[in-house]
């Protein structure tokens, strides 16, 4: 499936995997790659840092649903609803978000680049503490990588932010998606140890 440039299809597309992704687990404490957490914590990341970020840069309250450790499924829905209404509302096409650290940017274009890309990175992550599918589109891999590749000298900002891992060298020929997770400081051969992984 080729993924639209369009900020609410593409969150359609890419959220809608994550969807698949969570109604498949079946164990929510089995390990995944980001040390640490278990599998409900990508769940719990994804549904936590997004709405102050659009409270305080745009003014939009999302919906809030059951915690991630009552029921993940839920909050996850709860939360993947809100922001799809939030980018196919038409008034979103003519809000903007401000932030310190990113400038003032479209509503939509924010959401995409900085939440619609860490669901779609976070997708492996679930995928591959549950057992699941973890093929990524491969196009929209790349276009990642280029993207944060040709940021020069902010990989060191990067890092130090929290927001990736040491860069874990990977062969020279690996593709796309290897080398994303690569860069984000992801092993792209872990392998867990949890009830759902085979």
């Amino acid at each position: 499936m080729t993924l639209s440039d369009r900020p609410a299809e593409r969150h359609r597309q890419i959220a809608g995997l994550f969807t698949d992704r969570v109604r498949g687990a079946r164990s929510w404490d089995a390990p995944s790659p980001v040390a640490g957490w278990a599998a409900r914590d990508v769940v719990r990341h994804l549904t936590g840092w997004l709405p102050g970020f659009l409270a305080s840069g745009a003014g939009v309250e999302l919906p809030h649903g059951p915690s991630v450790d009552e029921d993940p499924v839920a909050a996850w829905q709860v939360h993947c609803d809100g922001v799809q209404a939030v980018l196919d509302d038409p008034e979103t096409a003519h809000r903007e978000l401000a932030n310190p650290h990113v400038g003032s940017l479209p509503l939509g274009a924010a959401i995409d680049r900085f939440y619609t890309a860490d669901v779609f990175m976070h997708t492996w992550d679930l995928s591959r503490a549950t057992g699941q599918d973890d093929r990524l589109d491969p196009g929209f891999c790349a276009l990642l990588l280029a993207g944060m590749e040709g940021m020069e000298g902010m990989e060191e900002v990067m890092r130090s932010s929290g927001q990736f891992g040491a860069r874990v060298e990977v062969p020279g020929d690996a593709d796309a998606q290897t080398r994303l997770l690569g860069f984000i400081g992801r092993d792209p051969f872990w392998r867990g140890a949890g009830p759902d992984v085979p």
